[in-house]
């Protein structure tokens, strides 16, 4: 997907840019360099390769450090609603915005 001067107008235009024309040819070489490498990383075939958590998992292995799931504060949910103007349930409750 090459994209045109005049596409990159309208970016610049929608984005509020004003790009002098010199720009505007290096941002049309950038984008159009960006879009080659999505093509490219689009071609290669990904079936049956599993998703990493991080990257270093595919150079080593990688031991997560968890934490220990426990609570360490106090419930301070009245104390954090006292100010609220509407509370029910525990929950704040906010004017309706969409009918």
């Amino acid at each position: 997907m090459a994209l045109s001067p005049t596409d990159v107008s309208r970016i610049a235009h929608l984005a509020r840019l004003e790009l002098q024309p010199e720009e505007q040819a290096a941002m049309l070489q950038q984008l159009n360099g960006f879009f080659s490498i999505v093509e490219q990383m689009r071609a290669v075939d990904t079936s049956g390769v599993e998703p990493l958590y991080t990257p270093l998992s595919a150079l080593s292995e990688v031991q997560l450090r968890l934490r220990e799931d426990r609570v360490t504060e106090q419930d301070q949910r009245a104390l954090n609603q006292r100010s609220a103007p509407a509370v029910e349930d525990g929950l704040f409750l906010v004017p309706q915005v969409i009918e």
